[in-house]
């Protein structure tokens, strides 16, 4: 039998190297705390990507009225998402771990909240010096993990040509997209680049479906070969949906009717399956949302919130649930976002408590035993379908301690060829 001494060494050993390959996953926000967005200088959705030196800002809400404290924890990563190695001073000037300093409470609002602005760099976190991938994480005056969200930092070492074509797979060539890469090092000594260039595609900026790991075919002179007939093909999906609610208290875009009891209460029109029907182009901006209000100065603190009642009509299906999907929740499946089946109406139904706004969702079906996500289960999946796609290079020289994003290209599949 071990001594119980020489296991508690092992334990103290084995403990750092376990939690050490964990890979990092985003936390969800309790109910409390809504509308999370990310703004760049070069991006304006909901997954950030920066280029080394640019400013960052985080932006939620918190319901409670109370003017709560948060601090922002923030950590590097490797490509897989788990820890690199380096020390917090090699990729940090300044310090982290510092309470949110800015916020406004609502104005004229029958949802009461406070909205947070953080903004980095800032007075203390004076700068992130080292390229990659990068996890924010929010706590509160509990030391409790309110949420975290992931975002990329990359230098501009190399040109990404990205180009969306149908799918090379006979079987699927109605229902996918495939992503062709071309990787130009400008120039840049890259070391054995088959083992060292990992590629990253994301669809319509969601981290949930993408596509990692992926390595040069081939070179030619200069250029790394990404040609790939099933590995980097997507299901199409279809447009999303849309509602818009800037009027809170009359019908608008999506909205049938409101009502006014603690909150304003916006009735969706119920929406049908689309999985056989034609596919028909109607221009969305990919699952994301905006934040807008009429008649009002700040639509930070003077938008409202209200109840959002999503309908579809379909029937029950026995080994899958369904749920609202898109980014006002960073694609997140969760009880909020679940239908529940009505019999008496043969509907999906849920209520969800958003900001006014513009806002793309669609429905999903998830199974229930293994959590599979079927995206086209209700919407359909289709060639034609505008995608936008976002390539993401990294690059870990042999001996390097973390993975460098070198490069970042972006396509959309409105000029989709065979």
């Amino acid at each position: 039998m071990m001594d119980k001494n020489i296991f508690n060494l092992l334990l103290l050993v084995l403990l750092p190297l376990i939690s050490a390959s964990q890979v990092a996953e985003e936390v969800v926000p309790p109910d409390f705390i809504k509308t999370i967005t990310f703004k760049s200088n070069t991006t304006q959705g909901q997954l950030p990507i920066l280029k080394l030196g640019e400013s960052l800002l985080l932006e939620f809400d918190a319901l409670t009225g109370n003017e709560e404290d948060f601090y922002y924890v923030i950590e590097h990563f490797n490509f897989d998402w788990t820890p690199s190695n380096l020390v917090k001073s090699e990729y940090l000037k300044g310090l982290d771990n510092q309470r949110i300093l800015t916020y406004d409470n609502s104005f004229n609002t029958y949802q009461i909240y406070s909205h947070y602005n953080l903004s980095i760099p800032n007075a203390q976190t004076r700068a992130l010096l080292k390229s990659g991938n990068y996890m924010i994480s929010i706590y509160d005056d509990y030391d409790e993990l309110m949420f975290s969200r992931k975002f990329m930092i990359y230098e501009d070492l190399a040109n990404v040509g990205v180009k969306v074509k149908r799918s090379r797979d006979v079987k699927a060539i109605a229902e996918k997209q495939s992503v062709d890469l071309v990787i130009t090092t400008n120039g840049m000594n890259l070391n054995n680049p088959l083992e060292t260039i990992k590629a990253l595609i994301i669809q319509n900026n969601n981290l949930n479906t993408a596509i990692s790991n992926l390595k040069p075919q081939y070179t030619l002179g200069n250029e790394l070969i990404y040609r790939y007939d099933t590995e980097s093909a997507f299901w199409g999906g279809n447009e999303y949906i849309f509602f818009e609610n800037k009027d809170i208290r009359a019908a608008n875009i999506g909205v049938q009717f409101i009502d006014l009891q603690e909150l304003y209460h916006n009735y969706l029109y119920t929406n049908i399956s689309r999985k056989n029907r034609p596919y028909t182009y109607n221009p969305d901006i990919n699952g994301n949302f905006l934040v807008t209000v009429v008649d009002r100065d700040n639509p930070d603190i003077e938008a409202d919130y209200a109840m959002i009642h999503f309908s579809l009509q379909h029937n029950e299906l026995i080994d899958q649930d369904v749920h609202v999907y898109g980014n006002f929740n960073a694609f997140a499946i969760e009880p909020l976002t679940k239908m529940k089946y009505n019999p008496e109406s043969n509907r999906y139904e849920a209520v969800i408590e958003l900001k006014q706004g513009f806002y793309n969702y669609k429905f999903v079906a998830v199974d229930k035993k293994t959590g599979e996500l079927d995206e086209g289960a209700i919407s359909g999946n289709f060639w034609e379908t505008e995608n936008n796609y976002k390539v993401l290079v990294y690059y870990k020289d042999l001996g390097s301690r973390y993975d460098r994003l070198i490069g970042f290209g972006e396509a959309t599949s409105l000029d989709i060829s065979n």
